[in-house]
C-alpha cells in the first residue's frame, strides 16, 4: 500500500510551513500512524547527516524526531546550498553532485524530478502518511515551469494540499486571496484548506474575516493556529534573532555573520543558554568585546574569508588573543585558522588559493569528495563525550593537528593552540552534548555552568506544536484526508 500523502504549502517563504509539518507529524504519530516528513526541494545552508550517510535541511531532521524516526536521505531528495547569489551546490539524495548556476539548475529539473519522485515512492513504501512541505510560495509564476517544489509535485503525486499564511506579518487574507488567485483552476482545486499561522490576540475578532475568507474561496479554514512564544526549533536557515542574547550574562560571544554561513545552528545550545549572551555581527557593525570569538561554517570559505578582512575581523581576533581571549573555528571556521586555503579544482568558486588567519600551523586544500558522517568521541580537554557531525570538502594538514581538538574512534580532528586559546574541528554540533557544552563553557572562561539540553528543549518545542495543531485545526478533517488516501 502507497502512503497518503498532504503537502503544507505556504503564502511566503517564512510562513510557518516548517512548523506546522512538524507539528502535524508528531500529532499524526500520537494517533498511531506511521508518518515521515517530506521537501521535495530545499534551499538552505543548514543541513544534518543522515542514518545513510547523508546530507538534508535541518527542518527534515527535525520533523523526523517528530516522527520518532532517524533522518534518511529519501525525507529531502534535492537540497540546494548557496554559494553565490547566482549558484549553488546541487545535493541529489543526500549526495553533492556539483555546482550549478541557477540557470543550469532550472534546465537540470527534469532530471532532478525524477530523483523526487523516486524518493518520495521509496518512503511511500515505508509509511502510512508523508507528511510534504513546499518552498517558498506556489505563486511565484517566474517558477512555475519545471516545478518540482510545490504544485508541481503535488499535481504529479496527486495529493491534497493545506495553504498556510503568517498573519503576524499583516495582510493575511490578501496573501491567501492573492495566492489561490494566481493558481491555475486545477491547481486551486488541489488546495482542501487553509491555514492562519502565528495569531496573537482574542480568536474571535477572526471570526468576520474568516467567514469573508470561506465564502470568497470556497475553501474551508482549517484553523488559527497560535504565535508560540519562546518556541526553540532549528532554524532551516536565516538566523532567529529572537532566541539570541541573554538578560543576565556571564559569558560573552561574538560570532560574524558570514555571507555564506552553514550550519549557524551549531550556535543554538549557547544562544539559548542563559548566562550566555550571543551576538551575531553583521556587516558594518561594530565587532563587540566578547570572552569567545566563535568563527562558523562556510559554504564559500576563501570569498567569507575575504569579508572577514574587510571588516577587520583579522585585528579584532589578534587583540582579542592578546587580552586573553578564546577563539574557535568550527568547519570553515577551522580552515580559516590555518596559514593557507587551496581550491585548485574550484569547488567553492574560481580556483586559486588564500592567505588564512595564520593562527594555527595548518593548511587546508578542498577537494570534489564531501565527507558525511555522524561521530561520537570525547574532547581532548578533559575527555568531555560529545555528538556530533561532519559536512566538509576539505583535507587539513600542518604540525597544529599534532594537538587535536577531539579523539574519535581510531582518529583525531581538529587542533589546539599550544597556549590553550584558539581550538578549531571539523566538527559540528560540539555544544548540543550537555557534558561537552559543559567543558567549552568553562574552557570559554564559563565555569560551573549548567549546560542546555537542546535535545529536551527541541523535544518540548515538538509536542508544543503538535498540542497547539490538534487544539487549534481540524484535525478530523486532515485525519479523514489522509485516512481515505485521497481528497
Amino acid at each position: 500500500m502507497t502512503a497518503a500523502t498532504l503537502m503544507i504549502q505556504g503564502t511566503t517563504s517564512d510562513a510557518g510551513k516548517s512548523a506546522v509539518v512538524t507539528g502535524l507529524c508528531r500529532a499524526l504519530y500520537r494517533r498511531g500512524l506511521r508518518v515521515a516528513p517530506f521537501k521535495p526541494q530545499n534551499m538552505a545552508l543548514n543541513s544534518a547527516v543522515t542514518m545513510d550517510n547523508g546530507e538534508i535541511g535541518r527542518s527534515q531532521a527535525a520533523q523526523a524526531a517528530a516522527c520518532r524516526l532517524e533522518p534518511h536521505s529519501d525525507m529531502n531528495p534535492v537540497l540546494l546550498k548557496p554559494t553565490t547569489d547566482q549558484g549553488a551546490q546541487v545535493i541529489i539524495r543526500g549526495r553533492a553532485i556539483g555546482n550549478m548556476a541557477a540557470l543550469d539548475y532550472h534546465r537540470y529539473k527534469t532530471t532532478a524530478r525524477e530523483a523526487v519522485l523516486a524518493a518520495h515512492r521509496a518512503l511511500g513504501e515505508r509509511f502510512d502518511v508523508i507528511v510534504a512541505e513546499g518552498a517558498g510560495s506556489p505563486a511565484e509564476i517566474n517558477l512555475r515551469e519545471g516545478d518540482i517544489a510545490n504544485m508541481g509535485f503535488a499535481q504529479a503525486v496527486d495529493c491534497p494540499v493545506a495553504l498556510v499564511a503568517d498573519i503576524d506579518r499583516g495582510g493575511v487574507f490578501a496573501s491567501l486571496v492573492g495566492t489561490l488567485s494566481l493558481l491555475s483552476p486545477s491547481e486551486r482545486g488541489r488546495v482542501a484548506g487553509l491555514v492562519v499561522n502565528r495569531f496573537r490576540g482574542d480568536r474571535a475578532l477572526l471570526d468576520d474575516g474568516i467567514d469573508w475568507l470561506e465564502r470568497h474561496t470556497g475553501k474551508p479554514v482549517w484553523g488559527v493556529l497560535p504565535y508560540l512564544h519562546g518556541l526553540y526549533l532549528e532554524a532551516e536557515d536565516s538566523l532567529n534573532a529572537e532566541a539570541a542574547g541573554s538578560p543576565k550574562p556571564r559569558l560573552g560571544v561574538a560570532v560574524p555573520v558570514l555571507p555564506r554561513i552553514s550550519n549557524h545552528t551549531d550556535l543554538d545550545a549557547l544562544r539559548l543558554h542563559p548566562e550566555v549572551d550571543v551576538r551575531f555581527v553583521g556587516p558594518g557593525d561594530a565587532i563587540p568585546g566578547a570572552d569567545l570569538i566563535v568563527l562558523p561554517g562556510s559554504k564559500a570559505v576563501r570569498d567569507d574569508l575575504t569579508w572577514l578582512e574587510r571588516q577587520g575581523w583579522p585585528e579584532a581576533i589578534r587583540r582579542h588573543l592578546r587580552y586573553g581571549g578564546r577563539v574557535l573555528g568550527i568547519c570553515g571556521g577551522f580552515q580559516m585558522l590555518g596559514r593557507r586555503i587551496a581550491d585548485p579544482e574550484g569547488i567553492e568558486g574560481p580556483p586559486g588559493e588564500s592567505e588564512g588567519l595564520g593562527l594555527l600551523d595548518l593548511d587546508t586544500e578542498l577537494e570534489p569528495e564531501k565527507r558525511l558522517r555522524r561521530v561520537e568521541g570525547r574532547l581532548s580537554l578533559d575527555g568531555a563525550r560529545l555528538i556530533g557531525y561532519e559536512i566538509h570538502c576539505g583535507s587539513t594538514a600542518g604540525p597544529a593537528l599534532e594537538t587535536p581538538a577531539v579523539q574519535l574512534d581510531g582518529r583525531h580532528d581538529g587542533a589546539r593552540s599550544a597556549d590553550g586559546q584558539i581550538m578549531g574541528t571539523y566538527l559540528h554540533g560540539l555544544f548540543d552534548h550537555p557534558e561537552a557544552c559543559r567543558a567549552l563553557l568553562a574552557w570559554a572562561g564559563l565555569k560551573d555552568a549548567q549546560p542546555v539540553d537542546q535535545a529536551a528543549l527541541r523535544e518540548q518545542g515538538i509536542d508544543r506544536l503538535a498540542d497547539a495543531v490538534e487544539a487549534h485545526l481540524d484535525m478530523e478533517a486532515v485525519v479523514e484526508l489522509v485516512g481515505k488516501g485521497e481528497y
